[in-house]
């Protein structure tokens, strides 16, 4: 990942984390938004902080999934434009390991390829979608809503755009850009944003046994599937089944596809290596 390195994330039990906090168990990562009182609107800091997080669970061999939830009643309002237009209203974590280039999350989680499901349940605005379409899965409450409300405000959606348009249609990215209109959770998944709809008092455990489920399943054939499943778009239509094959190749030369073989004949639990 090129906004933290491998020896950066080291240090990540010294990081006091100031807008998020996070948790590892049974092989799930979370990640949980902890700005509420500003509507989880992330800060060029904040922003960071969610960076190095993402950066430590692709990085850690022990994490296979993730999940990204948020507190309060607003899951993300998209960026607190007051920190980044004036970054001495930003307030800096100092045990954050700098930075390697600008905070980018679009990018930054397109780089983890390993699962992650964001768990809504409240309003996602503007800059949140980032953080919505950057996950493998998105699961929603019925009651809450998607809206890009930036031309209201007199700006674009610029970085919204490039993730939406690997989800939906162009025109219906437009449509969203130029409206501002809300969409709700029904709209949303007719759309492909959101990928499953829960009831309120059962979407944790719902995502719970998601990640528990993929967490069963072979880590590195996941991940390098989806690293081809990204770099696909970028390789021409007439060698792409070349390219896949090749990628299939690696694969079944893993210690986990012979894992996977061997546990099938002695009729025996897993036991993932993640390589």
């Amino acid at each position: 990942m090129r906004f933290y390195t491998e020896e950066d994330v080291q240090a990540f039990d010294a990081v006091k984390f100031l807008y998020i906090k996070t948790s590892l168990s049974n092989h799930i990562f979370t990640i949980t938004l902890s700005r509420p009182e500003k509507r989880n609107a992330f800060t060029p800091t904040m922003a960071e902080e969610i960076i190095f997080a993402l950066a430590y669970a692709h990085y850690n061999s022990e994490v296979r999934c993730l999940i990204v939830n948020a507190e309060g009643p607003v899951f993300c309002a998209g960026a607190d434009l007051n920190a980044f237009h004036d970054l001495s209203a930003d307030t800096k974590n100092t045990t954050l390991p700098a930075i390697r280039e600008e905070a980018k999350l679009g990018d930054a989680f397109n780089e983890v390829c390993k699962p992650s499901i964001a768990q809504v349940e409240g309003p996602v605005l503007a800059g949140g979608f980032l953080i919505i379409c950057g996950c493998t899965f998105v699961f929603s409450v019925i009651d809450a809503n998607y809206s890009l409300p930036e031309v209201k405000r007199g700006i674009w959606p610029m970085q919204v755009m490039a993730s939406l348009n690997q989800i939906i249609s162009p025109r219906k990215v437009m449509e969203m850009c130029i409206t501002g209109k809300r969409y709700d959770a029904e709209e949303a998944l007719q759309l492909g944003l959101v990928t499953y709809i829960a009831l309120a008092g059962n979407i944790a455990d719902e995502v719970q046994l998601t990640a528990t489920q993929i967490s069963q399943n072979a880590p590195y054939a996941i991940q390098q599937g989806m690293s081809a499943f990204l770099r696909l778009k970028d390789i021409p239509g007439n060698e792409q089944h070349s390219f896949l094959k090749a990628q299939l190749d690696q694969i079944l030369k893993s210690e986990d596809a012979k894992e996977g073989m061997q546990a099938f004949k002695e009729k025996r639990s897993l036991n993932w290596k993640g390589k």
